[in-house]
């Protein structure tokens, strides 16, 4: 049973959107890896920009300076 864990910032993706991406992982292991889209777990995790650090700053701080 494939696990697939997505992470994004929690910035507003929509319903479709996460709908989009867990088609999408789905068919990718299915079409790659000949893995049984029944059986193929994907979740997505969002987190709050505060949460997500690049470079030593967090996601927030960057966005904020890069304005």
């Amino acid at each position: 049973m494939p696990y697939v864990n997505i992470r994004i910032t929690e910035e507003g993706a929509s319903a479709e959107q996460k709908r989009a991406l867990i088609a999408g992982a789905t068919r990718l292991l299915e079409e790659v890896l000949g893995k049984n889209p029944q059986t193929t777990v994907v979740v997505i995790d969002e987190l709050p920009t505060d949460n997500w650090g690049i470079g030593g700053e967090t996601v927030t701080e960057r966005r904020s300076r890069d304005q």
